[in-house]
C-alpha cells in the first residue's frame, strides 16, 4: 500500500477511494490536484491553440501523409488524451479541465465525417468512448447514443466493422459509455444484452468451444485505449455492481494467479505507438495494474 500511494495523484487518490477507506475530503484534495501537477497537467499543457491534441481527433494532423507510421498507431491526439485524463480521473468541474475541454468541443473535428467531437464517428469503438467523455465531462451526447442503440447486434454486442458477429473490444467500449452516460429504459437493457454477450463468454472464451481466440487478452496493459484485456473487463463489472456473477470466476482466477511473490502485478502488453510520455515499462511490477486487480479481486 506505501508503494501504490508512492505515485501520481491520478493513481493516489483511487487507491485512497477504493482500497484504504480514507475519509472523503482526503480523496477530495488528492483529486484536485490532477490537473495542476503531474501527469494530468502535462497532458492538459500539450492542448494545442487549435483545441484539439497534437492537431487531431483520433489521429495526429497529418498522420496519413506518413509513409512510415511505424508500429501501432499514435496515442496523442485529442481523444486517447481526453480518455486518459478521464482514466485519472481528472476533476471535470476544475475550472482548467472544463476550459480545455470546452476548447476540444469547439475545435475537434473527426477525421471521418467532418463533424465536431462530440457529436461522435461512426465506429462503435470511437463512439463509446466519445460517450463516455461527454457523460464525465457534461456534453450532450445523446445522439451518438441513439446511434450505438441503434448499432446493437443480434448476438447482444457491437462491432466497429460490417459483421453480424460482434467484437469484445467494441463491445466493452459501448458498455463503458452507456455506463457512464444516465440511464434509461433503453440504455438498460442496450447494457444488459452487451453484459450478456461477454458474459455467455467467461469475457475471455469463444461461445462454440471455449477457445481463447487472442491470447493478448490474458495480458494487463494500462492505459487500455481502445484495446480489450481481461483486467479491463472484470472492472467494468466491478463498476456495475455485478462482481459476483459465477461467470466471472474464470477472469478472476487469471488475474490471481499473475500476482507477483511480491504482492504486485507487471505492465505486460503496452500498445505500441507514440505517447506524450511513457507512464511505466512493461516486465515491471505496474502501479495501475496492482491497483486494478486489488479493487476487482475486492
Amino acid at each position: 500500500m506505501d508503494w501504490l500511494l508512492d505515485a501520481d495523484p491520478a493513481i493516489r487518490w483511487q487507491v485512497l477511494r477504493d482500497l484504504t477507506g480514507a475519509p472523503g475530503a482526503e480523496v477530495a484534495a488528492q483529486r484536485r490536484r490532477i490537473a495542476h501537477e503531474g501527469w494530468g497537467r502535462q497532458l492538459l499543457d500539450r492542448q494545442g491553440e487549435d483545441g484539439q491534441w497534437d492537431g487531431g481527433a483520433c489521429f495526429p494532423g497529418g498522420w496519413f501523409d506518413v509513409a512510415d507510421k511505424g508500429p501501432g498507431q499514435p496515442w496523442t491526439s485529442t481523444l486517447p488524451t481526453l480518455q486518459l485524463l478521464m482514466e485519472f480521473g481528472v476533476d471535470p468541474d476544475d475550472p482548467v479541465v472544463r476550459a480545455a475541454v470546452e476548447r476540444a468541443r469547439d475545435g475537434s473535428r473527426w477525421e471521418y465525417n467532418n463533424e465536431l467531437f462530440f457529436r461522435g464517428e461512426v465506429e462503435a469503438c470511437i463512439n463509446g468512448r466519445v460517450v463516455a467523455l461527454g457523460a464525465y465531462f457534461g456534453h450532450d451526447v445523446d445522439e451518438v447514443v441513439a446511434r450505438l442503440l441503434a448499432d446493437q447486434l443480434g448476438d447482444g454486442g457491437w462491432n466497429c466493422y460490417e459483421s453480424e458477429v460482434s467484437s469484445f473490444a467494441s463491445t466493452l467500449c459501448v458498455l463503458d459509455g452507456l455506463l457512464a452516460y444516465p440511464a434509461t429504459p433503453e440504455t438498460l437493457a442496450a447494457r444488459e444484452r452487451g453484459e450478456q454477450y461477454l458474459l455467455e463468454r467467461h469475457l475471455f472464451r469463444r461461445k462454440s468451444n471455449g477457445d481463447v481466440p487472442v491470447r493478448e487478452w490474458l495480458e494487463f496493459s494500462f492505459p487500455t485505449r481502445w484495446k480489450y484485456d481481461v483486467l479491463r473487463a472484470l472492472d467494468y463489472f466491478r463498476a456495475v455492481g455485478r462482481s459476483d456473477d459465477p461467470r466471472l470466476e474464470q477472469a478472476r482466477e487469471l488475474v490471481r494467479s499473475k500476482q507477483q511473490p511480491d504482492g504486485t502485478w507487471l505492465l505486460e502488453n503496452t500498445h505500441p505507438g507514440k505517447v506524450w510520455f511513457p507512464l511505466e515499462q512493461d516486465g515491471q511490477p505496474s502501479r495501475w495494474n496492482t491497483l486494478r486487480a486489488l479493487r476487482v479481486l475486492a
